[in-house]
């Protein structure tokens, strides 16, 4: 009676142990259910995180009208024997925008300076610091780059006239006789990359640096500066 307990009783659980290995290996092919299940919800809330982003992205750009105000600065060139002088301005513009990314401005400015004349160039006038003012009216196409709810980045181009007054601070000796441009019309053409930071949907601040060429006496001016100023957007596409 021993021997045969001693010999059915570890095959009766070496049995049970097979049965209950047999039973709870189905369980496994759950896991890849529960990594999926987690993959979609991940995938959810990504979308929902870019339809959120997508939409305050819409609140911002999709206005028709925009209007800055604000000022500038330049390295001016008066005259070609004439070291550079700092211009200070203010500068006003409006883009009319046709798609959340392109639209059309339109842009007004003035530029005001001080040359300095060395002894040399005075010429016992004993005028050695006459201003300088220049205005320019240029229009071309924006084009916004990249688009955030709170920022964005943008390319301009704009060409226009541009107004000389070099002369009304020489006490009548006229600019050219201090070899600086003389009063004029002439071209002007610009290129820039306005920065603009968002307060708010309608309301934000902007900073462009920027390219500008004119030419006053039949010369080429290359100007290197930046405008900057607040924005306001208003009206829907």
């Amino acid at each position: 009676m021993v021997l045969m307990l001693s010999v059915t009783l570890p095959s009766a659980l070496i049995a049970q142990a097979q049965s209950s290995s047999s039973q709870t290996d189905p369980a496994q092919p759950a896991k890849p259910a529960q990594s999926t299940g987690a993959a979609s919800v991940q995938a959810r809330i990504r979308a929902r995180r870019e339809a959120r982003r997508a939409a305050a992205i819409h609140d911002v750009y999709s206005h028709l009208f925009e209007v800055y105000v604000g000022g500038g600065y330049e390295r001016f060139q008066p005259g070609t024997s004439l070291q550079r002088v700092n211009e200070y301005s203010w500068d006003v513009g409006a883009t009319r925008y046709f798609s959340q990314k392109l639209g059309v401005t339109v842009d007004a400015r003035g530029n005001y300076g001080t040359v300095y004349l060395k002894p040399s160039q005075d010429l016992g006038t004993n005028i050695s610091h006459p201003g300088v003012s220049e205005y320019t009216w240029m229009g071309g196409p924006t084009y916004r780059f990249i688009l955030h709810p709170k920022y964005s980045i943008s390319g301009r181009v704009m060409a226009g006239a541009a107004l000389g007054n070099f002369s009304s601070d020489t006490s009548g000796f006229g600019a050219t006789t201090f070899h600086i441009w003389p009063d004029g019309v002439g071209a002007a053409a610009s290129v820039s990359a306005p920065v603009e930071y968002n307060f708010s949907p309608t309301i934000g601040l902007r900073l462009a640096p920027e390219y500008l060429l004119t030419s006053f006496g039949s010369t080429i001016q290359n100007s290197l500066g930046f405008t900057g100023g607040v924005v306001v957007r208003w009206g829907k596409q």
